[in-house]
């Protein structure tokens, strides 16, 4: 069984934490980035190619972790794969012990390091979980039998900064109809406006884990509230990293994503960390929040 999976039903408080596959197959650092994270998260998700920067592919990186003794979360993106391979990949992730899965839409080709590739795109994220749903219920999507089926725990993302947020928990409703049973938000800096979105989603009974980005520059922040809808970084701590040299940036962004995680753990069930290649510095983020 999941080990994701049997923390949240407990609603027990969790802890996930990301790594992005390499542009290569140099995969030590980033298994070693990954092990000193052993014990100390419940899971560690693995991007698909994320950005629509091509990569070594989740799946691979998933059954490598799985193998060492670390929890894996498939990132599964529909950008670049149809209905045939959605499924074969998700059948192919239980086979190899892989349980937890993202469904994710994904970023388009266009914004990636090959613009020049087609999206597909043959299905969204609503219809991947229900298509994953239905793979566990004994049945593929034209509704033809399995001989055996997978028991997949599935989640989807949600974005608790977008405005109009009402369409937003229209779609995070119908991601929980077609199979959703955890979520993992878009990067939160917004503690009171994350609460108001927790208190209009409780009802929804679903465990929800917030997103904490490390800052690594006002630049990248600058960047974000510029570029990725729902998401603001507060003037404040644009600010905190502006003054700073490049050597003291890590220590403030860790100091920033502490104070982050212990406001916002009373709101939600589990905090999902987003290094973004700064993995060696989770550890003292999660030292630093008590959350080892």
């Amino acid at each position: 069984m999941s080990l994701l999976k049997e923390k949240l039903e407990k609603g027990e408080f969790v802890i996930t934490s990301e790594i992005g596959p390499p542009k290569g197959v140099n995969i030590k650092p980033y298994l070693e980035e990954a092990d000193k994270l052993r014990g100390r998260v419940t899971a560690i998700n693995v991007t698909d190619i994320q950005s629509g920067v091509m990569r070594l592919g989740s799946l691979a990186v998933c059954h490598l972790l799985k193998e060492r003794g670390i929890e894996p979360v498939y990132q599964l993106v529909t950008r670049h794969r149809n209905r045939l391979a959605l499924q074969s990949d998700l059948l192919s992730a239980y086979v190899l012990g892989v349980e937890n899965v993202l469904c994710l839409t994904g970023d388009h080709p266009a914004l990636g390091d090959h613009p020049q590739a087609k999206p597909v795109y043959d299905l969204d994220s609503v219809q991947l979980l229900e298509a994953a749903k239905r793979l566990n219920e004994g049945e593929d999507m034209a509704g033809n039998p399995l001989e055996g089926k997978p028991q997949l725990f599935l989640g989807a993302v949600v974005n608790p900064g977008i405005e109009p947020l009402e369409p937003e928990i229209i779609r995070m409703k119908k991601k929980i109809s077609a199979g959703a049973r955890f979520f993992q938000t878009q990067p939160v800096y917004e503690v009171d406006k994350f609460a108001k979105f927790v208190e209009k989603v409780k009802d929804l009974k679903v465990p929800i884990l917030a997103g904490i980005v490390l800052l690594k520059s006002a630049k990248m922040a600058k960047y974000m509230n510029e570029n990725v809808p729902g998401i603001n970084v507060p003037q404040e701590l644009i600010e905190e990293m502006a003054s700073l040299s490049k050597e003291d940036r890590p220590k403030k962004s860790i100091e920033i994503a502490v104070r982050l995680i212990r406001k916002l753990k009373p709101l939600c069930q589990g905090i999902h960390i987003m290094p973004l290649g700064w993995g060696r510095y989770v550890p003292g983020v999660l030292k630093g929040a008590g959350l080892v």
